[in-house]
């Protein structure tokens, strides 16, 4: 974040190029550009008005806090598929596919049984 706050700071206030900003924060010309879009789009000028990094971070990269929310996967209930396995003909491919057909937005097979070894 600290960058962040200096490359407004140059852009603002120094009024320097957005090469010259890349140069003097060791990032990418690209990188300087999405800084400056980002605080444009959240209605950040300089000098910043009194916030925190975590406040900074959220008005700068909204869809960050949103894609964790939607990463977060249904857990099965490890009891009961350990139950399950138990019977006969019980596999825990099979468990899986019944899990997916009732989460299609749940874990693959390969992290449900990661999952499922832990």
């Amino acid at each position: 974040m600290r960058k962040i706050r200096e490359i407004l700071r140059l852009k603002y206030e120094a009024g320097l190029s957005d090469r010259a900003i890349a140069g003097a924060c060791k990032v990418s010309n690209s990188t300087v550009g999405e800084y400056l879009r980002r605080a444009k789009a959240a209605g950040l000028s300089w000098p910043l008005p009194e916030m925190g990094e975590e406040e900074l971070h959220r008005s700068l990269f909204p869809e960050r806090g949103q894609a964790d929310i939607e990463k977060q996967r249904p857990m099965p209930d490890w009891e009961e598929v350990r139950k399950e396995l138990r019977q006969k003909g019980v596999t825990l491919r099979l468990l899986w596919m019944e899990y997916k057909e009732k989460h299609p937005e749940g874990y693959q097979y390969s992290q449900y049984c990661e999952h499922y070894q832990r």
